[in-house]
């Protein structure tokens, strides 16, 4: 499908228009952004392994029926995605303690949580996308409490998926965050990425952080990383 006009730029991708009204064409860059963008840098091939993680995760996530934007991978660094209105939430589901959640509650990074804990934030760079609940999604009108529900449903959901997956290539899923459209005709699907970029992913045997905290917290090179989970996955014939 041919790349028609740049329809929007984020910090790790650009959209661009189709010749098909509802379908975008996704090109990852090799960008790499942490604290809201306040540190940034060029990573050479972070877009093709991002591109490629996230296809095959979301190829995973549809055949246990979860619905998605994704349609299919059509380079290294593109993918089609359906059209849908985003909805200006980050949803993110801990499973064990750390990052913000560590910091915020003093709970010790590491330690399992005995359930999965859902959280909201407003996705607003000026604001540094806040941590919000339920009652802040109704009063800024973001979504309706049906919504609201569908969309924790949904998160619940890619949870259970994404920690059967990861566990069959031996990491651990500590937490990941997720973002969600509304078609035409309202259905909620699962849009953005799953790279990564958006989850927490430890090394079942080591701990060893095998996502963005290895560039957030400088603890090495981020793309031999990023390599390793695309060829785990791609050994499982995710």
């Amino acid at each position: 499908m041919e790349r028609k006009a740049l329809a929007y730029e984020g910090k790790a991708k650009k959209l661009y228009e189709t010749e098909d009204k509802s379908v975008f064409l996704v090109e990852y860059l090799d960008q790499a952004t942490a604290l809201n963008g306040a540190k940034k840098d060029a990573v050479k091939g972070k877009g093709q392994m991002n591109n490629q993680i996230t296809a095959l995760i979301f190829e995973k996530l549809a055949d246990k029926s979860i619905p998605s934007h994704f349609i299919k991978k059509t380079s290294k660094n593109e993918q089609l995605i359906k059209r849908v209105e985003m909805i200006p939430l980050e949803i993110v589901v801990r499973n064990v303690a750390a990052g913000s959640f560590s910091k915020r509650l003093a709970i010790k990074e590491g330690t399992l949580l005995p359930f999965p804990i859902t959280e909201f934030y407003y996705k607003e760079d000026r604001l540094d996308d806040p941590f919000i609940n339920e009652d802040h999604v109704a009063f800024l009108q973001v979504a309706t409490k049906e919504e609201v529900k569908k969309i924790k449903e949904l998160a619940l959901q890619v949870n259970q998926a994404l920690q059967e997956l990861f566990v069959s290539i031996d990491i651990r899923l500590i937490d990941f965050k997720i973002e969600v459209g509304r078609t035409e005709t309202g259905t909620i699907l699962l849009a953005d990425e799953i790279s990564p970029d958006t989850c927490r992913l430890w090394d079942i045997e080591t701990n060893e952080h095998l996502d963005k905290d290895v560039y957030r917290r400088d603890l090495g090179d981020l793309i031999p990383v990023y390599e390793e989970v695309l060829q785990r996955l791609e050994e499982k014939g995710a």
